[in-house]
């Protein structure tokens, strides 16, 4: 008996270890495992891209723009002239929270009536601005109600006690601050991942498994059309997950769906198209389904983790962020929440669309170069 059970131990090292692809992901997995979760992953968001409305002009005004800004919670990235600009900055995603100065800022910072000389501190009794914050993103938006309470003793050049908050905080899309409203349009993007690369991963290795590929080799199909082929039907079933995950949303978890749906179909089809392509060109590597479900995972835990889906992209090392740009399911997710929560408009979001595009047409492109009509 162990005899036999070590000629079959021998046997599946030996079928490992020329399974290259196989080997690579038992390394790679446990790998960048590590490094995602230990480097690139971050709850503690800082720096976040912010707007400024600055009404006052003052040296008070400018004391509190650099106190804000050494906290490291965000950075000024935008400067507007009025409220309507920056709510529209907001919704299309251009910052995530912007600071109204009022032009009474001084008359704020003075001394109260009630003020008694012979006590070591005055009370500034009214909050001496306002945050409008971008609300759909929990993380982010606890980090700016941080701010609420920020000390302004150096600024009032004396010491103060604050009766009230230092800022206003209005919260925009996500007022009450239900986690839902932020995870199911990003759920969308996780899920159409998966599924989408998983169908087309397989596509070309299922051929080859069934014995069709002989079929395939003396038809005078070109391999392009054979990938748009392979594509397109599963467009529409990805359209379809669409429809059941924003249904389902809304009528159980109450995630509103503010958006035209013009722009949701068109950025939907977008990634679905995007998706699709990557996984015709994963197709063209591997040799079997197994190896193809492997390769789907591969990239299905950056997508996860580095999207934004799960923790905020501002939190993340600049590295870990490039890293995000490559993957399709960050572009999708932004365009997504956008139109689904601050009902923003795919032309405000077409550095986004723009690159969804050329990645379909790369993928494509690529996966036709790399499928050969032979055995």
């Amino acid at each position: 008996m162990w005899g036999r059970l070590i000629a079959i131990v021998v046997k599946e090292l030996k079928q490992l270890s020329r399974d290259r692809m196989t080997f690579g992901m038992i390394v790679m997995i446990p790998l960048l495992q590590l490094v995602l979760f230990g480097y690139a992953i971050n709850t503690d968001v800082r720096h976040v891209p912010a707007g400024i409305i600055d009404m006052s002009q003052t040296t008070y005004s400018r004391a509190i723009t650099q106190t804000v800004v050494a906290t490291q919670a965000v950075d000024f990235v935008h400067q507007y002239y009025s409220i309507k600009e920056a709510e529209k900055a907001i919704t299309n995603g251009e910052v995530k929270a912007v600071l109204y100065v009022p032009v009474d800022l001084p008359q704020r910072l003075l001394i109260h009536p009630s003020y008694d000389s012979k006590r070591e501190s005055s009370q500034i009794t009214r909050p001496v601005g306002q945050w409008l914050l971008d609300g759909s993103d929990t993380m982010v938006a606890s980090t700016i109600r941080a701010l609420r309470t920020l000390p302004l003793n150096e600024v009032a050049n004396r010491a103060t006690v604050m009766s009230v908050p230092t800022f206003e905080v209005v919260e925009y899309f996500n007022p009450e601050q239900r986690s839902a409203v932020n995870i199911v349009p990003g759920l969308l993007a996780i899920i159409l991942t998966m599924t989408m690369i998983m169908f087309t991963s397989a596509a070309i290795v299922r051929e080859r498994e069934l014995g069709n590929m002989e079929f395939l080799i003396v038809t005078p199909v070109h391999p392009l059309e054979l990938m748009l082929g392979k594509i397109i039907p599963y467009i529409l079933v990805g359209l379809i997950q669409v429809a059941i995950i924003l249904s389902a949303g809304h009528w159980i978890f109450s995630v509103p769906v503010r958006g035209g749906l013009d722009s949701l179909l068109l950025a939907s089809f977008l990634f679905i198209c995007a998706s699709l392509a990557l996984g015709l060109v994963i197709s063209t590597i591997v040799n079997t389904q197994l190896q193809a479900m492997q390769l789907t995972i591969f990239v299905l835990m950056p997508s996860i983790l580095l999207s934004g889906f799960m923790f905020p992209y501002e939190a993340m090392p600049i590295g870990a962020q490039w890293a995000a740009e490559m993957l399709p399911a960050t572009h999708f997710i932004r365009m997504v929440r956008g139109i689904v929560l601050r009902e923003a408009e795919v032309t405000s979001l077409g550095k986004d669309a723009l690159w969804l595009l050329g990645f379909t047409c790369v993928g494509v492109l690529l996966a036709a170069k790399r499928f050969n009509k032979h055995l």
